[in-house]
């Protein structure tokens, strides 16, 4: 119609949408980072508040041992910020020679270069008064290669080649640990981060809990043959089951440090004595600050802060554990997983330890406990993990 002027409401107006693009964001777990700082300062705390009063007595420093650790949870955490700036699959492609120089300085413990501490041969001496302790490295070689190997199989992992070609080599390195260094523990850390690994790639699992249920059985007729054969036995891992069994009645001798760690535990109470009021470390506790360090954590802070150590302790496992379920391929998830079963180990093993559940074993507390060799590469094993998480993108719309 002429003349007319056609208005148009406002709300008909067609609005122009805006167009959706989806951006890659790189990933860095600073989660991490911040469990591994809080655990590294709390550690250097206990640590000082443990060996203060051994370390005046024997050196005539109270910060004796306090510095060493300090200086070298700084330089392995440098060092863990450097390697978690490379790119992880460069490790793949080195693998097997770290196995090999792994091997080769473990032999080398049994050559004049060894140094036997408090009894034990497991040590090679460096410049400085310093030692090193090669099983320590034997652990990262161990996640390193498995992992390399696995992802190289493939699908042949489910044949009886792949499964003899991953465990020769976890056996190899298990029984290098045990008898070159004489550390039955740390051989059956290595041994279960290869069943570990073994188990998270293999697609049937049903078989794995056959072979636990089995192992057990075994286990549990083993230490009740021990138990009776042991009694005149001058073997010193023997020794230690018969005194897991019976502590009270070694009291004056291989049960006495087990037994004053319980003490420490129970007199701790909820809330503990305070930090710094430990009474079983002045001298009662021998080498409180290594791996019975958790029964002082125990009587100065109580209960209550183990728990909180344990749950940072779990923390830092689900930060791990969401890097390996996120990782860009095979080879960084394996790897993450076994530096999961490596601390996760090792915590399971030392509480067990202190609370006598099963036989003195000397695991210490990671990232806690007196150490240089075992920082230095648990930050290592750090740095990797981080250097995964780097790898990881998620997508972000703008």
């Amino acid at each position: 119609m002429s003349g007319t002027i056609r208005t148009i409401s406002k709300g008909a107006v067609p609005r122009k949408r805006r167009a959706r693009t989806s951006i890659e964001v790189q990933y860095f777990d600073y989660n991490l980072l911040l469990a591994v700082v809080f655990l590294l300062c709390f550690g250097l705390v206990m640590l000082y508040s443990a060996s203060a009063y051994s370390a005046q007595v024997d050196f005539g420093n109270d910060m004796s041992f306090f510095a060493k650790q300090a200086l070298i949870s700084v330089i392995g955490f440098i060092g863990m910020l450097i390697v978690s700036r490379f790119d992880y699959h460069l490790y793949g492609a080195f693998s097997l020679e770290i196995y090999m120089i792994a091997m080769g300085l473990m032999a080398l413990v049994q050559t004049p270069l060894g140094q036997t501490v408090n009894g034990a041969r497991r040590w090679i001496k460096l410049p400085q008064n310093m030692t090193l302790q090669p099983s320590e490295i034997t652990k990262i070689a161990v996640i390193l290669l498995i992992s390399y190997e696995i992802c190289k199989i493939g699908k042949k992992i489910t044949t009886r080649e792949g499964v003899i070609k991953i465990f020769l080599f976890g056996v190899v390195a298990a029984v290098g640990v045990f008898v070159l260094t004489d550390n039955l523990s740390t051989a059956v850390i290595v041994m279960a981060i290869t069943c570990v690994l073994f188990f998270v790639a293999h697609p049937k699992t049903k078989i794995f809990f056959v072979i636990v249920g089995i192992a057990a059985v075994m286990i549990g007729i083993m230490v009740a043959g021990l138990a009776i054969y042991a009694t005149n036995s001058d073997n010193f891992r023997i020794g230690r089951i018969t005194t897991w069994l019976n502590p009270e009645g070694h009291a004056d001798g291989k049960g006495f440090q087990v037994l004053q760690g319980l003490y420490a535990i129970g007199s701790g109470g909820f809330f503990g004595k305070g930090l710094g009021n430990s009474t079983q470390k002045l001298g009662v506790i021998p080498e409180a600050q290594n791996d019975m360090i958790l029964t002082i954590i125990c009587e100065e802070l109580g209960v209550f802060g183990a728990i909180l150590v344990l749950l940072l302790f779990g923390f830092l496992l689900y930060r791990l554990m969401f890097i390996a379920q996120n990782a860009p391929d095979l080879y960084g998830s394996l790897i993450v997983t076994g530096v999961f079963a490596h601390i996760a180990l090792q915590v399971i093993l030392n509480v067990m330890v202190v609370t006598n559940m099963i036989p003195t074993t000397g695991v210490t507390l990671p990232f806690i406990s007196y150490g240089g060799t075992s920082v230095v590469f648990l930050m290592a094993e750090m740095g990797i993990a981080l250097g995964v998480s780097r790898k990881i993108k998620f997508e972000s719309e703008e």
